[in-house]
């Protein structure tokens, strides 16, 4: 669905979703329509991130997820990678201290091994400042994608296996989810994503099973509260099935 949805559905507790999750496409295209350098739309991207987690925390969503950064984005010009890594850091060096003060908790998820070493570091220096933190979960996705989640869940279950842990008739979908990067937390609910593209992209195929998805015109750079809002009330206008019909779904809610 694209984003076309009337202002008049209220955002309600009830209608809220728990986790959003973000395909931030659209800072190289923002970025050439304002005849500045792909780098510039990354550091606008920034600007947005911070809009949408401010307003993802006020309506009261519990788990945020941003894909930051692909395995295939390895693929992209060498001084844009080296920018965009320069980019995170420095986004973790002050980024995560308004987290932190904000009672926000990060978490980041995707093959680090690919990351310089002092980047690691910082990674798990911001993951150890905010772990206790309550307000909201912001999961960073960077080198990530759903093929290699879905990879290192089947080596972690296979390895049980090979020990004797388990027996092969012991994996289910939900231990197979226990052992994916979020396996704690709640699937995304809503998925958003920008700059009118209408594909997931290896973004966490397990989880999207049954999420809402939401596709934006806008560049990410210009989805601020506003547009995070309007792809709120979408969600809200949504009737979820999950395989039921209408009326078994009405009757579930009578009963409540």
């Amino acid at each position: 669905m694209t984003a076309s949805v009337s202002a008049e559905i209220p955002l309600t507790a009830g209608r809220q979703p728990r986790h959003v999750a973000i395909i931030m496409d659209g800072n190289n295209r923002w970025a050439k329509s304002h005849k500045l350098s792909g780098v510039a739309g990354h550091k606008a991207g920034v600007k947005a991130v911070r809009s949408v987690v401010e307003t993802c925390a006020r309506q009261g969503v519990e788990v945020l997820t941003l894909f930051a950064f692909s395995s295939e984005n390895w693929r992209r010009p060498e001084d844009e990678v080296s920018a965009l890594m320069r980019l995170f850091l420095f986004a973790l060096e002050r980024e995560v201290k308004k987290l932190h003060r904000n009672n926000i908790c990060l978490r980041i998820i995707g093959d680090r091994s690919a990351f310089s070493e002092n980047l690691q570091v910082h990674m798990q220096k911001a993951e150890e400042l905010t772990r206790d933190n309550t307000q909201m979960t912001l999961v960073i996705a960077a080198n990530y994608g759903g093929h290699w989640d879905i990879t290192q869940a089947s080596q972690a279950v296979a390895r049980k296996v090979q020990s004797g842990e388990l027996a092969p008739s012991d994996i289910t979908d939900d231990l197979i989810q226990q052992h994916m990067s979020i396996g704690d937390l709640p699937m995304p609910d809503l998925m958003i994503r920008t700059a009118g593209e209408q594909r997931i992209s290896n973004f966490m195929l397990w989880h999207l099973a049954y999420t809402e998805l939401y596709f934006s015109q806008v560049y990410w750079p210009d989805f601020r509260e506003a547009e995070m809002e309007m792809a709120l009330k979408a969600y809200a206008g949504r009737k979820r099935r999950f395989g039921q019909t209408d009326d078994q779904i009405e009757q579930s809610a009578a009963t409540k």
